[in-house]
């Protein structure tokens, strides 16, 4: 479980770092990347809100 809230966290702070990026610099490319690093967070985040459900039902 640890792990699995390490990896969101850190892809938190990399789209963070990404939006930051793309307002100092205002090139386009840092927000696509912010916005793809955000959809994986979210995918992540699902995974293991899952893996919670399923532990709470199973055991």
């Amino acid at each position: 479980m640890p792990f699995l809230r390490a990896i969101v966290l850190v892809l938190l702070l990399a789209s963070a770092l990404c939006f930051v990026l793309f307002i100092v610099t205002g090139q386009p490319q840092w927000r696509r990347w912010g916005l793809i690093v955000l959809k994986w967070t979210l995918l992540a985040a699902a995974g293991f809100f899952a893996v919670l459900l399923a532990e709470r039902w199973i055991g």
